[in-house]
């Protein structure tokens, strides 16, 4: 009778045990996320197994909050030098193309990413949402400010890289022409006359003008429409001006 009963009582602790394991089962099946947050997607379905070998399975991708976001951006490296934290940045979706959003670079990442030999690196920038008009996943056009200059003097590039025809160079402006020399076209008496110049900083539509004797609404040459007819005397061509 004594053996009987230290069996049975090792059967009770058995049975506890058992219990346990399957309260500890049953704890398990509930899986909650770290953080509060909005579910973005879903990757399981109710009654599914789940099991993590060699890999963690995403279950759930959350936002942890909407109303602050991020843009990973993809610096060349030949730009990266240029880009400092606290800088202002300005952008574009697709979704909203006439609305300009700013904000700030928060982190420059120092790991290269590479893709057919091009080294870009990750340029973090953070973004105000109160307004919840981003999405996660949209595409930017993002514009990193390194440089502002206010209340200068600026020319648009095509006039930079306007070069007259041999045709219509002046005699004085061939002797004034040399190696790396920057130069603006004005139009003096119905003739060409170029203006050399030292420039500034650029956004890629209009350049600074540091000096050179050229001042704020004068025309300058962009373009020369006209061809020489053959046999004949060479044309002296319709300079196009932009004012």
């Amino acid at each position: 009778a004594l053996a009987q009963m230290n069996a049975a009582s090792a059967q009770v602790e058995q049975s506890k045990a058992a219990r346990r394991l399957s309260e500890v089962n049953l704890s398990n099946t509930i899986i909650k996320a770290p953080v509060d947050g909005v579910v973005i997607s879903r990757n399981v379905d109710v009654g599914q197994t789940v099991a993590a070998s060699l890999q963690t399975p995403t279950l759930f991708t959350i936002a942890q909050d909407l109303t602050k976001m991020q843009i990973d951006t993809n610096v060349d490296e030949s730009d990266i030098g240029k880009i400092k934290t606290g800088q202002d940045v300005e952008f574009t979706v697709d979704a909203y193309p006439e609305k300009v959003f700013k904000g700030n670079v928060i982190q420059i990442r120092s790991a290269p990413i590479i893709v057919q030999n091009v080294v870009t690196y990750d340029v973090v920038v953070g973004v105000d949402n109160t307004d919840l008009k981003l999405k996660p996943g949209m595409t930017a056009n993002v514009s990193i400010l390194i440089l502002k200059k206010d209340n200068v003097l600026k020319v648009p590039n095509t006039a930079l890289r306007f070069k007259p025809p041999k045709e219509m160079e002046t005699d004085k402006s061939k002797k004034k022409k040399t190696m790396a020399e920057q130069k603006l076209w004005i139009l003096s008496r119905g003739k060409l006359q170029p203006i050399p110049i030292i420039t500034g900083i650029s956004n890629g539509t209009f350049t600074e003008i540091l000096e050179g004797d050229i001042k704020e609404g004068q025309e300058v040459v962009v373009e020369a429409i006209g061809k020489a007819e053959k046999k004949q005397t060479p044309s002296t061509g319709i300079p196009r001006i932009l004012r």
